[in-house]
């Protein structure tokens, strides 16, 4: 930085603080003060080197007398740190509309492929069909909500303890509200394709009278005394809460204080975090369908490590509340299942405005299974599909999976082509990813800032769960709050790129959840074949408020295709 533009910089920050100004205060300030009585020249020249400025000694003790006057910002701190703010918003939101962007209006009724669905002959035949087949067994009388209930009740305790994907099962609830589909069914009152199906919450979200423990051993018997969005929309949808399932402690990693949750692929491998347990559950056939939470990959991954289908719909489709935070701005909720239209019917139940969350957008989810795909306009992600594959020092089998998920990927872009889809080359805008990375990290801080300063991070850090999530909010502490804002600003114009790179598209194939997770695009993800027996993962990218058209393509693609039918080999 040059001589001018560092002088600017020191006037302004000074004009700030000479102004009162909160905003400018850097939290490596506060990181490096702590509690101390007055803040000293050596905090100073410490939190100043962090935030990246510079001052001349007479600036030094300007800014010193007004920090310890009392008249500066530090009693505002104070005030912060003796205020119990819970589960308080912040009033800041993120939209991932960009101005001038006009919102989808048009509302249509949902339409299901049709299906003529028999009754299994087994029940492992049952446990493993999609919720569009067992809600038509379930509509037509053939299987009963409690008998349905009671086999993935048995199935959950029978595998559990080889996948390590249960924290607590939600029994008598379930069979409560088991009983009540059964009677409104059989009394002609039918609630649509959700009613009586069992399914499973990732363990992030309350519901009351159940334990939410967040993954850590300090929370592990804690029960929160309020129903989350979610869990409210889907039972009043009909359908049947039979477990709480584990996410790895703070959203981090398949590794909770009950152990490490496994991939029913192969079980000496991970399920892939945060939402470790729908992923495992969903793909064990032990749920009818599942919810997890993506913040940074957390349901695109493990829906890809354990074969099955899942959706991170654009932000602010679906309430956080009663959820966990990890990032005010960047937290989505979506469905883990086995079919893209499972995904469709569960988000259908779940999205739209709730008065709790006030992240969550007013636009319409518009399904429509017999949809002409080839009106579509698709790209494919050129990096994805082209160029040569480079290896992972100290990883060689990675370049293998790559490799074998590129050759699955390329038949899959075969057989789309084959239903008369037109595909178009498409690149991604390049984009430095750490200048909104650490955005996320500040505001995981802020929501643990009691679990912080309670010391119970180092009981999640040093106990069975062994989470790196302590690490990342620790060192948080130190981001100025004049990057944090800058971040933001930078972000919408990663938003605008993102925005210009699309305009001639309705999704592509491939993904860069780096970049996609920071500005609210949806994506979905899928099985498209296998290598070693394991599954490799196909993923449809949309634009903002295009999670139809992706779960669209991806229905078609199963309709084409039985990857997403294949059963793991407990």
């Amino acid at each position: 930085m040059d001589e001018r533009a560092l002088a600017l910089n020191r006037r302004r920050f000074l004009e700030c603080f000479s102004a009162g100004s909160l905003a400018l205060m850097p939290g490596a300030l506060m990181a490096v003060a702590q509690d101390a009585p007055r803040i000293t020249r050596e905090m100073l020249e410490a939190a100043a080197k962090i935030a990246g400025l510079s001052f001349t000694p007479q600036e030094q003790e300007s800014i010193l007398a007004r920090l310890n006057s009392g008249a500066g910002p530090l009693p505002g701190f104070d005030e912060l740190r003796r205020t119990d703010l819970g589960n308080t918003q912040p009033a800041f939101v993120f939209n991932p509309v960009l101005p001038g962007k006009p919102l989808p209006t048009e509302r249509r009724p949902l339409r299901r492929q049709p299906l003529d669905v028999s009754m299994p002959s087994t029940d492992e035949d049952l446990a493993f069909l999609p919720v569009t087949h067992l809600s038509k067994l379930i509509e037509t009388r053939k299987i009963t909500p409690t008998e349905l209930t009671k086999l993935y009740l048995s199935r959950l305790e029978r595998y559990d303890p080889k996948l390590l994907c249960v924290v607590n099962l939600t029994e008598d609830l379930a069979l409560r509200q088991a009983r009540r589909a059964d009677e409104e069914i059989a009394a002609g009152m039918y609630r649509g394709p959700l009613h009586g199906i069992p399914w499973g919450l990732k363990d992030l979200f309350a519901v009351r009278g159940t334990k939410t423990t967040w993954g850590m051993t300090p929370f592990r018997d804690r029960v929160i005394d309020e129903d989350s969005t979610v869990y409210t929309r889907l039972t009043d949808a009909g359908a049947i809460l039979i477990a709480k399932l584990s996410t790895g402690a703070l959203a981090v990693t398949a590794r909770w204080f009950g152990g490490l949750t496994r991939n029913p692929w192969n079980t000496d491998q991970d399920a892939s975090g945060s939402s470790a347990g729908p992923g495992s559950a969903t793909a064990a056939g032990l749920v009818g369908f599942s919810i997890g939470t993506d913040t940074g990959g957390s349901i695109i991954n493990p829906s890809t490590r354990n074969g099955v289908t899942g959706l991170r719909p654009t932000f602010g489709r679906v309430s956080r509340h009663g959820a966990m935070v990890l990032a005010w701005t960047q937290d989505t909720v979506g469905p883990i299942c086995r079919s893209a239209e499972d995904c469709a019917l569960v988000f259908n139940a779940i999205h739209g405005l709730d008065g709790k969350d006030n992240s969550v957008i007013d636009v319409p989810f518009n399904w429509d299974a017999t949809a002409d795909v080839t009106r579509l306009r698709v790209g494919y992600l050129r990096s994805a599909f082209e160029g040569s594959i480079a290896n992972t020092p100290g990883d060689p089998d990675l370049a293998e999976v790559e490799l074998a998920t590129r050759t699955n990927n390329q038949e899959a872009l075969r057989v789309i082509r084959s239903m008369g889809v037109l595909l178009v080359p498409f690149d991604l805008p390049d984009v430095p990813i750490p200048a909104i990375d650490f955005i996320r990290y500040a505001e995981t801080a802020a929501f643990f800032d009691d679990v912080t300063r309670s010391g119970l991070l180092t009981q999640v850090e040093e106990g069975p769960e062994k989470s790196v999530r302590p690490i990342e909010i620790r060192s948080a502490y130190f981001t100025p709050a004049v990057d944090f804002i800058q971040a933001n600003r930078f972000r919408t114009r990663v938003m605008q790129r993102m925005d210009e790179a699309m305009a001639g598209l309705d999704l592509f194939i491939g993904s860069n959840q780096l970049l996609t997770n920071r500005t609210g695009h949806p994506v979905v993800s899928m099985p498209s074949g296998f290598f070693r027996g394991s599954p490799t993962g196909l993923h449809f990218t949309g634009k903002i408020f295009g999670d139809s058209e992706i779960l669209l393509l991806a229905h078609a693609y199963q309709s084409a295709t039985r990857h997403h039918q294949g059963r793991p080999p407990l």
